[in-house]
């Protein structure tokens, strides 16, 4: 990109065909450009309307009721929705408890179905919260080990040593589809078909790919996956999760918390388990119609942009944002910490500084650009297709530059906010 003056960028915006859905989107300050939507999405404006309906009209009028009317079956058609995104077929895919809660399920689901094989994989780019819930089921599961294969650069998912761990002892492979910290995307089809020759069961975390990343686990021949929808699905903080599970695997597993909306003939009230049919075995608690209302306006927004088209242009943007790094950025001392390969990367870029606590912060409150910051110096930008715009790509990174190089984070404390 031989142009990367303001110009530019306008003229990235004017060719975009996806540039009319930033109005489905609650944008109140035009003066903020706001980079976490891998972290949050925005709001979507159908999501206001879609929950005073239902709490005016569904919760407040029709109260009990409602459950014979559409929200027994929401968990399901919500899901089934979610399906279409990632390759699922129908009755794959359910939405309820959060990504940790429906990990957990899985994965101890997963081993307690391969009681021979002692033996979890997963990586040090994982996210954290999922190697915890791992490590927790080896702690419950005598026997049992988790084994955390070391990225050598931070950057790069470890394929090659990933499936030189893969054995007979393994019962379970777990992993980030695209991780958290670099935006590094694996080979979904080629990881997961070295987890099956060996033996072993594939359970993939969505949470950073779904709705930025093409996802076809009927394809790849993933057994099991989970993600949260709170990012590129836009369904608001806290939103329910989901999880999958192929067909032809699903009566093989047990649902470790066995809960009333995953019994079978759950209103006859009777005091022994027996797990119902399906993928709704795998729901335990009453599901948050709230929420699930939510997500549903989110993932409808998603499947009518598509995702031909948001991955290309969030392709598009990532490596404008990449060619903007090498003229403005890396001569102040910062550091590429995502893929340069596109088919490699996911929606976000991570750059590292030496300074770079003190640097978001001066990011988010001089320059009015909100990122996040990954420990320990990666500054995420994270890139939404839906609303994201080549400008505000553009004015961030000279937003960025301007208060590097005047040192604007100097007045600035080291000691980092409870959340970032």
């Amino acid at each position: 990109m031989a142009n990367l003056d303001a110009s530019s960028a306008y003229a990235l915006d004017a060719k975009d065909d996806l540039a009319h859905f930033r109005d489905k989107f609650v944008s109140r300050d035009p003066e903020l450009i706001y980079l976490d939507g891998n972290s949050l999405g925005r709001l979507p404006r159908a999501t206001m309307t879609r929950l005073q309906d239902l709490v005016e009209k569904e919760w407040g009028d029709r109260l009990i009721r409602g459950w014979n009317e559409g929200w027994f079956e929401m968990a399901q058609k919500v899901g089934d929705k979610i399906g279409q995104l990632i390759g699922a077929q129908p009755g794959e895919v359910i939405v309820g408890d959060s990504t940790s809660v429906n990990l957990y399920k899985l994965a101890l689901a997963a081993v307690l179905a391969r009681p021979n094989r002692p033996q979890i994989i997963t990586d040090d780019l994982n996210f954290p919260s999922d190697v915890y819930i791992l490590q927790g089921i080896a702690q419950q599961a005598p026997g049992r080990t988790v084994r955390v294969v070391h990225s050598a650069d931070q950057i790069h998912g470890p394929v090659a040593d990933i499936s030189a761990a893969l054995n007979e002892r393994t019962a379970l492979l777990s992993l980030s589809h695209t991780v958290f910290k670099s935006g590094y995307t694996y080979d979904l089809a080629a990881v997961s078909a070295a987890a099956r020759d060996a033996g072993a069961l594939t359970l993939w975390d969505f949470s950073h790919s779904v709705g930025s990343v093409p996802i076809n686990v009927t394809e790849a021949k993933v057994d099991m996956a989970v993600g949260c929808t709170y990012k590129y699905l836009n369904g608001g903080p806290g939103a329910p999760a989901f999880l999958y599970v192929r067909r032809s695997l699903q009566e093989q597993l047990r649902n470790p918390i066995a809960g009333w909306f995953g019994q079978q003939n759950m209103f006859d009230f009777g005091l022994d388990y027996q797990p119902t049919a399906g993928i709704r075995r795998f729901m335990v608690g009453t599901p948050p119609i709230l929420g699930l209302a939510a997500v549903d306006v989110g993932v409808n927004i998603v499947l009518e942009a598509g995702m031909a088209k948001l991955r290309q242009k969030s392709v598009q943007q990532t490596e404008y944002l990449i060619a903007l790094y090498h003229e403005f950025l890396a001569p102040l001392g910062f550091r590429l910490n995502s893929p340069t390969e596109g088919a490699r990367r996911g929606s976000h870029i991570s750059i590292g500084h030496d300074e770079g606590w003190r640097i978001n912060q001066a990011f988010i409150h001089d320059t009015h650009v909100l990122p996040d910051f990954r420990a320990p110096d990666n500054l995420r930008l994270g890139i939404a297709p839906l609303y994201t715009t080549f400008v505000d790509l553009h004015t961030a990174v000279m937003r960025l530059r301007n208060l590097v190089a005047n040192k604007v984070y100097e007045k600035y404390d080291v000691e980092r906010t409870a959340v970032t």
